[in-house]
């Protein structure tokens, strides 16, 4: 089944994946590379386009991003 998508950006998350990870002064390599210790395989160019908001997010990459960004569900989401 395709993923229905309404406008242009693909998630909610991006801007504060960007922003948190610029905080810990890491590379979306490094971020790449701490996901997949968690079996969470996210390639370094879709964490890119994760952050641009033109790629779709997965429940299981959101934790994992939380996770491996050190915040919370909710501070990813900017609440």
């Amino acid at each position: 089944m395709a993923r229905i998508i309404d406008g242009e950006k693909k998630n909610l998350i991006g801007e504060n994946v960007h922003k948190y990870r610029l905080q810990r002064r890491m590379s979306q390599q490094q971020l790449a590379d701490k996901l997949e210790t968690l079996a969470v395989y996210i390639c370094r160019g879709s964490i890119s386009r994760i952050e641009d908001r033109s790629r779709t997010v997965t429940d299981i990459e959101t934790v994992g991003l939380a996770e491996v960004l050190g915040v919370s569900l909710d501070a990813l989401f900017g609440r």
